[in-house]
């Protein structure tokens, strides 16, 4: 048996390769950020070929800095950034447009018309999704209503469609001489296009977006062997064996397999899932209803989920577009000059609200502001924004599933902010335990496509491999939170109703 494991982690804003060796410890990485495209307000591209590249460029970084070789791999497991959507040519291997990022506002003109009379729950309760323009199903019917020659080639079987998952995985197992077009059963359930209980597409969805079926990758399971590396290529003969979205690859690698269990991702946005068992729970407040994960031919496990668009890029838009620092990391130093945000609030509606609001008519706000503050009281309450919307989902989540974490497991970039993490277990009244892996996403994948090829035996040798990095426990008097919190939803009605009609 080799002895490693390589997962390729597909983000927002980088992609990276790490090895894993079989106690879930990283053995060597390489990262590459890609391109952030804006063409119009609202929108928000990547470029697939350059991912494409990027991939190929990290894996070969992360094996040279292991010291190893495709024939050390195991498997390769793939986590990707959900939702975004890939449109190419089956005949050519190239995209038909960039690819649209999940956080891209531009299809909110046919979210509204497939809403109609229905409203957002239109197809909610086979899905588990609202109708937003967080989805894939919608932004593929803007490909082909406005690419030239996109619908037509749709048409006649040439143009497959995918998230960044199926893209890399086409490409990896062979690309026009026989790429494999698969997905799994998480990245599928948010495509607004797959049957939840059936794990199927919907036909009768895809005909109301005007999709041809021919478009849609096969569906599996998230830890199954779906093709090998193409000869020649950087992981030749290797069993490709796990494909988790992001978020879902977090939860399994935070070792979430008991019924109540959650964690929450701290990234560009935040993403908290709570796991409800082989049973999908309806959302009555907000949350999106989702597939957790599959292994090979067990049940599949689903989840509840508040997808937050804006945590992370909030401080990024911070450092990058009001130059408030040079870097990041600068955010809790100055956040710690003061002692509290001096009434200061950030609501970051930069695409809308997504959970529990749903409101893509908001935009960002910051307000409560008076003389007295100053930059380091923006930087507090920009951190403070993300705990807030954080207890947002948690409180949902009780009122959905009438359970709550006792803890909350955490990771992400945003967790090695020590304030932050403070301030959340303070806002939720709960610990909130880091692991000593911080980097949960790509190890997700990783124990997904070892555990298909006997790597590991299964979820028992991920929870045995699980160890604490830190913890946080509430500290803040309770009179004193229900006050921050209670400002914090009084801002958050500052940002509604800002655009209107003819100006999204």
């Amino acid at each position: 048996m080799a002895d490693y494991v390589l997962a390729i982690d597909q983000g927002t804003t980088s992609t990276r390769a790490i090895v894993f060796d079989h106690g879930g410890t990283i053995v060597a990485t390489g990262q590459l950020e890609h391109d952030q495209i804006f063409p119009r307000p609202g929108w928000v591209e990547h470029d697939p070929v350059q991912i494409w590249d990027n991939t190929r460029q990290v894996v070969g970084s992360a094996l040279t800095r292991a010291n190893i070789n495709h024939r050390d791999l195991a498997a390769v497991g793939i986590t990707n950034q959900r939702e975004t959507t890939v449109v190419w040519d089956r005949t050519t291997g190239k995209p038909v447009h960039n690819a649209i990022v999940w956080q891209d506002t531009r299809t909110q003109a046919i979210v509204d018309e497939l809403a109609g009379a229905a409203g957002p729950d239109r197809y909610k309760e086979v899905v588990g999704l609202p109708l937003a323009t967080y989805f894939s199903g919608p932004k593929v019917k803007w490909v082909l209503d406005n690419v030239d020659g996109a619908r037509e080639a749709a048409e006649r079987g040439d143009l497959l469609f995918g998230t960044t998952d199926s893209w890399l995985l086409w490409n990896m197992t062979g690309g026009v001489e026989g790429g494999v077009h698969v997905t799994d059963v998480t990245n599928a359930s948010r495509t607004m296009l797959m049957d939840l209980r059936t794990l199927s597409w919907r036909a009768d969805i895809a005909a109301d977006l005007g999709i041809p079926v021919s478009m849609l990758p096969r569906i599996l399971s998230s830890s199954q062997v779906y093709g090998h590396g193409r000869a020649h290529g950087m992981v030749p003969g290797v069993p490709i064996a796990g494909i988790l979205g992001d978020q879902q690859a977090a939860t399994f690698g935070q070792a979430c397999f008991d019924v109540g269990s959650a964690k929450n991702t701290y990234g560009t946005g935040n993403f908290m899932l709570l796991n409800t068992g082989t049973e999908p729970v309806p959302s009555e407040h907000g949350l999106l209803t989702t597939v957790c994960y599959q292994v090979g031919d067990a049940e599949a496990v689903y989840a509840l989920e508040g997808s937050i668009a804006v945590t992370g890029s909030l401080v990024q838009w911070l450092r990058d577009n009001i130059g408030l620092f040079h870097d990041t990391q600068d955010v809790e130093y100055m956040a710690r000059k003061v002692s509290d945000n001096g009434g200061a609030y950030f609501v970051p509606a930069f695409s809308g609200l997504f959970a529990p609001y749903w409101r893509p008519d908001a935009r960002g706000a910051l307000v409560g502001l008076t003389r007295y503050v100053n930059r380091n009281h923006i930087a507090r309450a920009a951190l403070e924004a993300t705990a807030f919307q954080t207890r947002d989902v948690v409180d949902a989540m009780r009122a959905d599933a009438g359970i709550a974490p006792t803890e909350l497991k955490v990771d992400g970039g945003m967790v090695a902010n020590e304030l932050l993490m403070q301030f959340q277990a303070d806002q939720l009244g709960i610990d909130v335990v880091r692991p000593r892996v911080a980097e949960t996403t790509a190890l997700g994948a990783a124990y997904a496509a070892g555990i298909a090829v006997g790597f590991w035996s299964g979820e028992a040798d991920v929870a045995a491999n699980w160890a604490e990095g830190g913890r946080w426990s509430p500290r803040m008097p309770e009179d004193e939170r229900e006050r921050l919190y209670r400002n914090w939803r009084k801002a958050v009605t500052k940002t509604l109703d800002w655009v209107d009609d003819d100006a999204r």
